[in-house]
């Protein structure tokens, strides 16, 4: 395996062809847009059809009857809700509680792990602060599934224990009711649920149950949550199935029609995004970020809290602090970034190993995995980075790149050497680990191997995937709002990103490191807006070749379309 050196101005472009076997043709949809599907694995017009009625039956997420059983044994109970840190955790906890309160649930509440004092998941101590409060029934949710020590922690103590999950699973799962699609032998169609999409199934297959008690209309109350269930699943970046669009593009809908819960609204008002437009990526650039910006560096009750309170007011100022946490984030994240750079930089000059790992003393825990994921675009390899915690250990967090599951890499590297990683979770594109100071060195050497032992032929060239050229005619208000709408665009189901030839009209930097251009198709007379973000400081002259998104821009109410450059590379293709 080659040591690839970085490359910013002359990657190479792939074209995106059509999936095995697909071929989409429908009379009344666009060429282009028929094209684009067929890209992305649509083979006929079911997949585009994004009603509930085509949801996966909740009936068919395995281990759901037990479940609902639990909860209703615990009805009149005191229940804590146990949530993650990030966005997903706090869109399902306020999606569980909210539900549970309408259900009749009058004595339950929630906690959420500091990641600076207890760490992740449901640990012993965790479940130590929980039994202050003197509950009989715990519910995690987008967490639990490797907690072995915090349910027998609980069960000493008499308190029962309901892990919902989406997480892999280890070798050794906690002995209690676990809600998870990705258990072995589940079967669920669709493995890819985020842990807000598990929380929603559970709470869809609960209010059922209910209504068959008796209680009216409490089948329909989960799916007035579905604005959660889309933030929390394009926020979490998992792969966007068919059912997880259905997911998203409902929740969507809800907050176009304005009945979103408010503090969704204030979080997209806040970063100047319309409600009534609002889209994927709003969610995941824009409202996401700011929620798991109080996970990194604050408490997540903030975003939680924002997101029960059902008064405008006050989730208009949770989400101005989310906002100001999230900029806090940005000018810590920034300068670590410029270190994370500077090292991997001078990596150029001997072999890059084929596994990246990362560590600086004064780094901060919680921004540890954007930098990861930063580096990992630099460098088109997988990323750990790691920030120190406390007693000689280290927390990390790693990205991976497609063909290289990170999670299953870890556990290769802690079956090969046991004693190197103390405790490790994740999925395939991200993963978790901690370990001591005193191990980094040789985990470095060994993840590497392991990497080129399991996947030899990982692709690290960080060849750039276009879906082609795009005609000029395209190139319109239009086609950008169809392509907008044409969504939910995410991971795995990836936005169209087009190429071709423009020349430079003008060009410009605005803010500190935006370059503005006026740009025109070769070979025609139209010109275009284009914006290529953090890329400003080269001059160009003549043509260039731009790989970008077709983007709809509103400025003073009037909507153009908008070139979003992505990469500006020389016109090279390989088939």
């Amino acid at each position: 395996m080659r040591s690839q050196q970085i490359q910013t101005l002359t990657r190479q472009l792939r074209l995106r062809g059509p999936s095995r076997g697909a071929a989409l043709s429908v009379a009344t949809l666009d060429p282009v847009l028929a094209r684009l599907y067929a890209a992305r694995g649509v083979t006929n017009e079911r997949e585009l059809d994004y009603s509930l009625a085509r949801l996966a039956p909740v009936g068919a997420l395995g281990g759901i009857e037990q479940s609902v059983a639990v909860l209703q044994r615990h009805r009149r109970s005191r229940i804590i809700v146990v949530g993650d840190f990030d966005a997903d955790g706090a869109t399902s906890t306020a999606l569980v509680l909210r539900c549970l309160r309408r259900f009749g649930f009058d004595d339950c509440g929630y906690l959420v792990p500091n990641r600076f004092e207890f760490g992740y998941g449901l640990t012993p101590e965790i479940v130590d602060e929980a039994a202050k409060r003197r509950p009989q029934l715990l519910v995690t949710v987008d967490n639990g599934v490797s907690s072995c020590a915090g349910v027998n922690r609980a069960r000493d103590l008499g308190i029962e224990v309901l892990i919902t999950d989406h997480h892999l699973p280890g070798k050794d799962m906690p002995a209690t009711t676990i809600l998870n699609p990705n258990l072995p032998d589940n079967g669920f169609p669709s493995p890819h649920l985020a842990g807000v999409g598990v929380a929603f199934y559970l709470m869809a297959a609960l209010g059922r149950a209910l209504e068959q008690e008796g209680l009216t209309g409490a089948a329909r109350i989960p799916a007035d949550y579905l604005d959660l269930v889309a933030l929390g699943t394009i926020a979490d970046v998992v792969r966007l199935d068919h059912n997880n669009r259905i997911l998203v593009t409902q929740g969507l809908q809800r907050i176009r029609a304005g009945r979103c819960v408010p503090g969704i609204h204030a979080l997209l008002e806040q970063s100047g995004r319309a409600t009534a437009r609002v889209c994927s990526s709003d969610l995941g650039f824009a409202a996401g970020p700011r929620l798991n910006a109080a996970g990194r560096l604050d408490d997540m009750s903030i975003g939680i809290e924002c997101l029960l309170t059902d008064d405008a007011s006050v989730a208009a100022d949770l989400a101005r602090q989310l906002d100001a946490i999230n900029r806090e984030r940005r000018n810590i994240e920034a300068g670590m970034r410029e270190q994370a750079y500077a090292f991997v930089d001078t990596m150029q000059k001997t072999a890059m190993p084929a596994c990246v790992c990362l560590f600086n003393g004064g780094w901060h825990q919680g921004i540890v995995g954007l930098i990861a994921a930063r580096v990992r675009e630099r460098c088109h390899r997988p990323v750990i980075a790691f920030a120190r915690d406390k007693d000689d250990m280290l927390k990390g967090s790693g990205r991976s790149v497609p063909g290289v599951h990170i999670r299953d890499l870890l556990e290769a590297v802690a079956t090969s050497c046991p004693q190197l990683i103390e405790r490790f979770g994740g999925h395939a594109m991200a993963a978790g680990l901690s370990l001591a100071e005193a191990n980094l060195s040789a985990f470095s050497i060994e993840v590497a191997a392991q990497l080129e032992r399991l996947y030899p032929d990982a692709d690290f060239s960080g060849a750039i995937v276009t879906d082609g050229a795009l005609s000029a005619n395209a190139l319109n208000l239009s086609f950008a709002r169809q392509l907008r709408d044409a969504g939910p665009w995410g991971a795995g189901f990836p936005e169209p990103v087009f190429s071709g030839t423009f020349d430079i009209v003008e060009q410009r930097t605005v803010g500190e490191s935006h370059l503005k251009m006026r740009v025109s198709p070769r070979d025609h007379h139209a010109v275009l807006d284009a914006i290529a973000f953090n890329q400003a400081g080269p001059a160009y002259r003549g043509s260039v070749e731009l790989v970008y998104r077709l983007d709809v821009n509103e400025f003073r109410g009037i909507e153009s379309p908008q070139l979003v450059v992505e990469q500006i590379v020389s016109p090279h293709y390989v088939a």
